[in-house]
């Protein structure tokens, strides 16, 4: 068994999908000789304060220069001094889910500094792993990452495929993902409120604490617009509950304004249930034509005529489903992505 080290910001159980990656491939690695040692940078990561900054690069230095050291992009992209004076002694791979420019809500200042420290950090790694095709594109158009050194290892699905019965009568629409601005769902709850004489009801799974202002922002309209009665704010839930709403939801919703990959439309398409997304980064390559209905980022009107349309004709949610259930068979398993993720690790060591 070969180890290597993975640097990740924080605690790993955080439940979003970029943790939820992490977590997934330091499961599945051993069976392909690589064990992971953790290296926790500290939870203040992107905005470290120079107290955590500093410990992260005195832990990162520590480690032994024989082992490959993957940093998660989260800390990697705003620690370039510290990835550069690693690039002298450790082989470094940077594992980017998205750019941190592209989060949603941030100053034009903020997005540029990040933009700036990110394309500084990326010049000093061997190699860089991406989540998806549109941020390997992404990194090479606009942060001059050569190609040849850029590999695209998809989040995994777990064989979860099945046929569907639909339930006729409410509606049940399911959206996962943080409360955050990124995700839209001050956009999807504007477009719910233009439908609301049909019979509907929404859960959205995701936690709260990463963007609070959002969250109170949410409670607020989720009020304004009388849904209180329809739209549920279930925060964390466990792995077994999330796959059962899953199982239950007719329709996946999430107007997110970015996506890296997006792991949750890939679970519904796996769990066989249609989805409503956008056109957002790479979304469109995780939701093939004919699984999904796909609008413009911020169109209401649009993603209101998506919702009315799938709500409205169960014949068109079927259709779609049984085409949920194809696409999600040319998706690759988590030991499928492993193996990508490990021959990385293999030209490293």
């Amino acid at each position: 068994m070969r180890d290597f080290v993975f640097a990740v910001p924080g605690d790993l159980a955080t439940p979003t999908g970029g943790y939820v990656y992490d977590r997934r491939m330091i499961a599945e690695l051993p069976r392909l000789g690589w064990q992971a040692r953790i290296l926790d940078l500290g939870g203040e990561f992107p905005r470290p304060s120079a107290i955590a900054h500093a410990r992260a690069h005195a832990r990162l230095i520590s480690v032994p220069s024989d082992r490959p050291i993957v940093i998660d992009g989260l800390a990697l992209g705003v620690m370039p001094y510290a990835v550069a004076g690693l690039h002298e002694t450790h082989k470094v791979i940077a594992l980017v889910h998205h750019p941190l420019a592209l989060e949603t809500g941030l100053s034009s200042a903020e997005a540029e500094l990040f933009r700036a420290t990110e394309r500084a950090a990326l010049a000093f790694v061997h190699h860089v792993i991406v989540t998806g095709k549109a941020t390997a594109r992404l990194l090479a158009d606009d942060y001059a990452v050569p190609l040849e050194r850029i590999t695209v290892v998809q989040p995994g699905v777990d064989a979860a495929i099945r046929p569907r019965a639909d339930r006729g009568d409410t509606v049940v629409l399911l959206s996962v993902g943080a409360l955050v601005p990124r995700k839209g769902y001050d956009v999807l709850l504007a477009a719910l409120a233009q439908v609301r004489d049909l019979s509907w009801r929404l859960t959205i799974v995701g936690a709260r604490d990463r963007s609070p202002t959002t969250a109170a922002e949410l409670d607020a309209a989720i009020a304004e617009l009388d849904l209180a009665d329809r739209v549920t704010l279930a925060g964390v839930v466990s792995s077994e509950r999330l796959a059962a709403l899953y199982t239950e939801a007719d329709v996946f919703v999430l107007p997110s304004r970015f996506e890296g990959y997006g792991m949750a439309f890939a679970e519904a398409l796996a769990h066989g249930v249609p989805v409503i997304g956008t056109i957002a980064g790479a979304i469109p390559e995780t939701v093939p034509a004919g699984s999904g209905i796909l609008v413009r980022p911020d169109d209401i009107p649009a993603l209101a005529t998506a919702l009315r349309l799938l709500i409205a004709d169960s014949a068109a949610r079927l259709r779609l489903a049984a085409a949920a259930r194809a696409a999600a068979a040319q998706l690759p398993t988590w030991p499928q992505s492993a193996k990508l993720f490990s021959r990385v690790l293999e030209a490293a060591a």
